[in-house]
């Protein structure tokens, strides 16, 4: 039993078998990173390469050391100090990368549609670490396996998005993700954070985020990308924390528990206020371990299939 692709480019169309596998056998390789030894002979001998064109801590961070302990050889890859500076183009890149008779490729690229372009042009499996406004897959996983483990379920859940909808990669994979597995989803943020026609995706849209509460069983709070001059879509970072920022305040006025999830990094203050982020609801830090244990499970049913 094995995935029904070589390649992991977005949860977009990805059966509901496949997320189910990748998310049962994380269940598994959590079980092995919370043990004295932590390190497995899984995938020895075989090479992956990290190819990142975009900053980033915590998605390079969380493969290299899902690679690392299943016993990879881990080359790391950043477009500032490559050839890329000098002009060199992503499809020369990853052949150049690729004659080194390399098995896997993790690569994330500010345009959409990067990691689709990749899987046509070189025989290693590709893995979607997230490209432009389009998806950012193994997060949407590792979301979707942390509110599996906290609620046993993923059916039936009401999970509502927060924040800026319009530039996040996550929020798309995740709309993806839950919506196959069988959980209500809605998104909440200014009209001027939501893409266009976004209804069409099956969720339910919030301009008020009080309005929604009563209802809801997890939020997953998406930060403002600043990055992608997201600050000019409203008034203020005040205005925005005062109408969409999740305090505890506005959480105890809801009467239900309501679970936190957060992609990172937090703009504390802003989409969440501190007291929640390191409140007993949050569970942003279990995100991050459980990201190890599904990137390794992904890791695993690709490298193990070809």
């Amino acid at each position: 039993m094995g995935l029904s692709s070589r390649h992991l480019l977005g949860l977009q169309g990805t059966p509901r078998e496949d997320i189910q596998l990748i998310l049962d056998t994380a269940v598994s390789f959590k079980e092995i990173i919370n043990r004295p030894i932590k390190k497995v002979p899984t995938l020895q001998g075989k090479t992956i390469v990290n190819l990142f064109f975009e900053n980033s801590t915590r998605t390079r961070t969380s493969f290299e050391l899902a690679e690392r302990r299943l016993s990879a050889d881990v080359l790391n890859f950043a477009a500032s100090t490559s050839s890329v500076s000098k002009g060199e183009t992503l499809k020369d890149t990853a052949r150049n990368i690729e004659a080194m008779k390399i098995d896997m490729v993790v690569v994330r690229h500010g345009a959409a549609g990067s990691a689709h372009f990749l899987s046509r042009i070189i025989d290693a499996n590709v893995i979607n670490g997230g490209d432009g406004q389009h998806e950012h897959p193994t997060q949407g996983l590792l979301d979707m396996y942390t509110l599996r483990e906290k609620f046993g379920r993923l059916e039936g859940l009401h999970v509502c998005i927060v924040g800026d909808i319009l530039h996040s990669r996550v929020a798309r994979s995740n709309i993806y993700g839950l919506k196959t597995m069988g959980a209500r989803v809605s998104v909440c943020g200014p009209a001027t954070l939501m893409p266009r026609g976004i209804e069409r995706m099956g969720v339910e849209v919030y301009h008020h985020l009080d309005d929604v509460l009563p209802t809801v069983d997890a939020l997953n709070v998406l930060r403002i990308q600043m990055e992608r001059e997201a600050g000019g879509y409203f008034p203020s970072l005040r205005e925005f924390h005062r109408y969409f920022g999740v305090t505890k305040e506005r959480l105890d006025r809801a009467g239900r528990p309501i679970t936190i999830l957060h992609p990172g990094p937090i703009n504390r203050d802003v989409e969440l206020s501190a007291d929640v982020a390191d409140g007993p609801q949050s569970l942003i830090l279990e995100q991050v371990q459980n990201g190890v244990a599904v990137r390794m499970a992904v890791l695993y049913l690709l490298g193990t299939q070809s």
